[in-house]
């Protein structure tokens, strides 16, 4: 499974990033969201590296100092809830200043936006 996790991983990085080095700025917002999902699953499976347990809570018992066996561990999907939240609203940002750019400038490609400040 974790190979699985690593090789979506790199593809979907992969795929980020030739998306962001594109010349029209939709497909560099595609990307910036390919860059997101990416970083969840990595942050999911670095956090879960113990091994998936369902159901499980860390909660340490009364028989000793340590959790036993496996656990789920709610860090990482803390962390991801909170880069989910981020990227929404880095998302939503990105899609008005596109809107807001074709309608001023009637093109999305970055290009024709540099050669509208000389």
């Amino acid at each position: 499974m974790r190979i699985i996790l690593a090789i979506v991983i790199g593809t979907l990085y992969g795929a980020a990033l030739y998306m962001m080095l594109r010349r029209h700025i939709v497909k560099l917002i595609i990307g910036l969201a390919l860059l997101s999902h990416a970083a969840n699953l990595l942050i999911f499976t670095a956090g879960s590296l113990g091994g998936l347990a369902r159901g499980r809570p860390p909660i340490i018992g009364a028989e000793g100092w340590r959790l036993v066996g496996r656990y789920a561990d709610p860090v990482p999907q803390a962390l991801i809830l909170t880069a989910i939240v981020i990227s929404f609203g880095v998302l939503a940002f990105a899609l008005v200043l596109l809107h807001r750019t074709h309608q001023s400038l009637g093109t999305d490609d970055l290009d024709q936006m540099r050669r509208t400040e000389e």
